[in-house]
């Protein structure tokens, strides 16, 4: 099957193009947000994956259309393809996030459609959007194992969060001062004195080298920072909104929206590396068993199948 899609986030699009398809991603000049291309921080099968600039997408053939962001499905697909997603060739969207605003207020951009999936990444996402009558579809994240990279000889925590500065409250950057001594990762982690972007095998054996994973993200639908430290074995204290308590049992770490619960859990496990490993140990094969790359990749050939029919 040939795959048309935008790389919009980095950590989910790399397990979606380990399928066995054929994907396509547009790339711009100057790779912005429209036109990112091939990732260049993240691994991918690179003889499974094509970019292409706009002018060329015309020409080509496409099974389905994976729409991520309203644009383009308004204006980028329609113009750059020359057909309509949806009527002219089978399209799915795929929601990555937690709706924002009031309860009542909380419609998609693709409610009420019937052309088309709309797919939602948790179970949390599903239930708080409205999605009117358009067909919907759970399919949890996946993620491409990077092996149980787990050291702990770092007394410290390690915490992921993008663009730390301008989320702020939304992924918990004014909590981290209570989660002393710890590690901030990610783009533009330098802006609140964290350690800037890293590629991501990098990345993950910086994480395994500290003794407990942080995540203080109030609002997100699932951090897939999240699911890769448990991955590489490491122990979790997470708050404990939207889907985290689906993700994280009780062996594999401490979930709270209590602060101070968290804070004490941490300093604990840093003072005891045992049970930080046992924990971590617990939060692999829990990953592995719930959100493992081939039951992803299973699940979404399912629906690709549905939808190209």
């Amino acid at each position: 099957m040939r795959i048309l899609l935008w790389h919009v986030h980095g950590a989910w699009t790399t397990s979606f193009v380990h399928g066995d398809h054929e994907y396509v991603v547009p790339v711009l000049p100057d790779r912005g947000p429209d036109g990112v291309g091939i990732a260049r921080t993240y691994e991918w099968p690179r003889d499974r994956v094509t970019e292409l600039p706009p002018v060329a997408l015309r020409r080509e053939h496409f099974d389905v259309v994976v729409l991520q962001r309203p644009h383009e499905l308004e204006h980028l697909a329609e113009n750059w393809l020359g057909r309509r997603p949806g009527r002219d060739v089978p399209a799915v969207y795929v929601e990555h996030n937690a709706p924002q605003g009031r309860i009542a207020d909380m419609r998609h951009p693709v409610a009420d459609r019937d052309d088309l999936v709309l797919v939602h990444v948790t179970n949390f996402n599903a239930l708080f959007w409205d999605s009117g009558s358009t067909r919907t579809r759970v399919i949890e994240h996946g993620i491409v194992d990077p092996g149980a990279r787990y050291v702990g000889e770092l007394p410290r925590g390690a915490a992921v969060i993008n663009e730390a500065r301008r989320r702020a409250r939304v992924t918990g950057t004014d909590l981290l001062d209570r989660f002393a001594p710890l590690d901030l990762f990610g783009i533009d982690a330098a802006s609140v004195g964290g350690i800037e972007d890293l590629p991501q095998a990098r990345l993950h054996d910086e994480m395994a080298r500290r003794r407990v994973y942080v995540h203080p993200i109030r609002w997100t639908s699932l951090g897939l920072s999240l699911l890769e430290a448990m991955h590489l074995g490491m122990p979790v204290v997470a708050l404990g909104t939207t889907e985290v308590h689906e993700a994280v049992p009780p062996e594999a770490g401490v979930v709270s929206t209590k602060v101070d619960v968290l804070a004490d859990a941490m300093r604990r496990l840093i003072d005891d590396p045992d049970e930080a490993t046992e924990r971590g140990r617990a939060a692999r094969t829990a990953v592995l068993e719930r959100y493992g790359l081939d039951r992803f990749l299973a699940d979404w050939d399912e629906l690709l199948e549905e939808v190209a029919r």
